[in-house]
């Protein structure tokens, strides 16, 4: 016995209008917090200088970064020791020998590191170095 007769349920409604605005705010989030500019692997406080070198975007060059605390020496971004430096370095001026390397010293690095960096240059074969400064004042 059937006393009352069975509605049929019609399928809910989906609003693409409020879907499309959502899935626009998580893009637009995810562009804007994956947009990062290359920093060395280390925090540094650059020496001031009246002309400014912030580094170029340059194919040749081979930033060397050298940190107040250990380890003191990265090449690019990555950790290296001495010996490994060296290696590296007299490697790249022989594929290129119009390398240029870029010293990224901490202002407070021991100034050691800095010569030791330099004579593993001049050994490499790389005879053009320059140093990353800021703009007095900064």
């Amino acid at each position: 016995m059937r006393f009352s007769e069975r509605k049929r349920r019609q399928p809910p409604a989906v609003i693409i209008v409020s879907l499309i605005d959502v899935l626009m705010v998580v893009l637009i989030f995810l562009m804007v917090t994956t947009t990062f500019k290359t920093q060395p692997a280390v925090r540094l406080t650059l020496p001031e200088s009246k002309q400014q070198k912030d580094g170029s975007g340059d194919q040749n060059v081979v930033v060397v970064t050298i940190a107040k605390v250990a380890p003191h020496l990265y090449l690019e971004t990555i950790p290296v020791t001495y010996d490994k430096l060296q290696t590296e370095l007299t490697a790249r001026a022989k594929r290129n020998p119009a390398v240029v390397m870029a010293i990224r010293a901490d202002q407070d690095a021991p100034f050691g590191q800095i010569v030791k960096v330099m004579d593993a240059a001049k050994t490499a074969g790389i005879k053009n170095v320059s140093a990353f400064t800021q703009k007095a004042g900064k």
